[in-house]
């Protein structure tokens, strides 16, 4: 049967405000890629991210340019040289993964786990806010991960405030690029009796050699600066940890090589996601099996799911169901 590959833009409302270093948002816009052949039916969800250039006229486009391709018989290792890294290719990847396993029959998590999915414990995020705000939330959540957003020139008294709430918790710093050299010092410092256990990409990527000579007690997590397994050997000595996005990667194929590369090269795992929904998490979840760290708590921010959506029991999300996805 002739392949159809069709494109839709959705508007994803979300629970409450969501605030990073960057900017803040009340939605997400995702786009989500159908890869059918009339009897079998694959999909690939994807966030256009502005910070690497992207927008959702541009992601749609390329993949909408895709069309006629895969129509004409482009496949999924095709698709590897055809797009770049990001978040277009992710959707179309993914789509192609899904409807393989449909067609075949064969779960994804067989071909790409080493045992059989179980599940795992998400880190939970706390948007970036007046330090009052942010214990609260912390104090609300009740959570064993917090993942908590700073990046501001002064970060001191939102570390104390956490820490103080998250009774226990482990807690993730992430600046998003937002620190600079200037007060990079004092910010580990709070880190380290602040309860953290990783700062994730404290300097703008570009700026990472800074970070091999200075001592960092807290382990350092690179995000915006890796994106695929190309990016890898240029951080070591100056990050610990390595996050993995499939918005980031291209696609769950790369994602798969890139953890692969990683752990060879001695970095820690973590699985990360924008905030999007189940069907953007179900790859990531099978990817995450054996991460360090997991953050995959995109559903958990958003005012409504799709079905056959991720369960999550509080902090735990279940494998996906393979109506959803794989």
């Amino acid at each position: 049967m002739p392949r159809r590959f069709s494109v839709t833009v959705e508007h994803v409302p979300l629970a409450g405000e969501f605030r990073i270093a960057r900017g803040a948002k009340t939605e997400a816009v995702v786009i989500v890629a159908t890869l059918s052949d009339g009897a079998f039916e694959g999909r690939g969800e994807c966030v256009p991210y502005a910070r690497y250039g992207e927008t959702v006229e541009s992601v749609r486009d390329a993949l909408e340019d895709l069309s006629k391709d895969i129509a004409n018989g482009l496949d999924k290792e095709t698709l590897q040289s055809r797009l770049p890294a990001g978040a277009a290719r992710n959707a179309a990847d993914c789509a192609f993964w899904d409807f393989e396993a449909k067609r075949t029959e064969t779960p994804v998590s067989k071909l790409i786990c080493a045992e059989t999915p179980r599940p795992i414990e998400t880190a939970y995020t706390i948007s970036l806010d007046e330090p009052g705000n942010m214990g609260a939330a912390a104090r609300a959540a009740d959570r064993n991960i917090l993942k908590v957003k700073v990046g501001t020139g002064d970060d001191i008294e939102r570390i104390r405030a956490v820490h103080a709430a998250a009774r226990g918790a482990r807690i993730i710093l992430d600046a998003n690029e937002g620190w600079t050299e200037e007060c990079l010092a004092k910010h580990m410092l709070a880190a380290t009796g602040g309860g953290a256990v990783l700062i994730e990409q404290p300097l703008p990527a570009g700026q990472d050699e800074i970070l091999a000579t200075l001592p960092h007690p807290v382990p350092l997590c690179a995000d915006e600066s890796v994106h695929t397994s190309a990016d890898l050997k240029g951080l070591l000595g100056r990050y610990d940890y390595v996050n993995i996005k499939l918005d980031k990667t291209g696609g769950l194929t790369e994602a798969v090589r890139m953890k692969h590369e990683a752990r060879r090269l001695g970095f820690g795992v973590m699985v990360g996601c924008m905030v999007a929904t189940s069907l953007s998490m179900a790859p990531a979840a099978l990817l995450a099996q054996d991460a360090d760290i997991v953050d995959l708590d995109g559903p958990l921010l958003i005012a409504r799911d799709r079905p056959h959506a991720i369960h999550y029991t509080h902090s735990l999300l279940s494998p996906p169901d393979r109506a959803l996805w794989g």
